[in-house]
């Protein structure tokens, strides 16, 4: 079983995004037995909370339902993932900083923007303080990175 961690600031937008993107795909191979998902946030500040209405108002009109509720990462996040997913440069850092403090780091840190194939972008941008057309764009930057990430998961990239 592969475990991947999606992390983002608050995990109300992208990240929860991100788990649903990766599980619908991962559903629609038929690897649910095979892969596990889960999202978090550098910060606690939505803990518990659903994902932002507008994330999730864009994404069911692709199909996805957020049912995710906000939580933090924590350090035992890096004993229990294989991979641990960041939507951007500041997420990253930050997940390192909490990696230092990791009695055991099991997980590989990469940026999910490495795995995009159609649209050029150094981060998935959050969307948070946007238009409808961010959380769109956000959703398409997702959708392009997640077949080659689970490629990379199953060791097929």
């Amino acid at each position: 079983m592969k475990r991947v961690l999606f992390v983002c600031l608050g995990n109300i937008c992208r990240s929860s995004a991100a788990e649903e993107v990766f599980r619908s795909l991962v559903r629609s191979r038929g690897l649910e037995g095979e892969v596990e998902v889960d999202s978090a946030g550098i910060i606690d500040y939505h803990e518990g909370e659903l994902s932002d209405p507008r994330m999730r108002s864009h994404a069911a009109r692709r199909g996805y339902r957020l049912l995710h509720r906000s939580r933090p990462v924590t350090a035992a996040d890096f004993a229990r993932f294989d991979y641990i997913v960041g939507m951007d440069a500041d997420n990253l850092r930050a997940l390192q900083r909490i990696a230092a403090t990791a009695s055991e780091v099991r997980a590989t840190l990469l940026p999910m923007a490495d795995f995009l194939r159609r649209y050029e972008a150094e981060k998935i941008p959050d969307p948070y303080y946007g238009t409808g057309r961010d959380f769109d764009y956000v959703l398409d930057l997702l959708e392009d990175a997640s077949p080659a990430l689970l490629d990379f998961v199953l060791g097929k990239a």
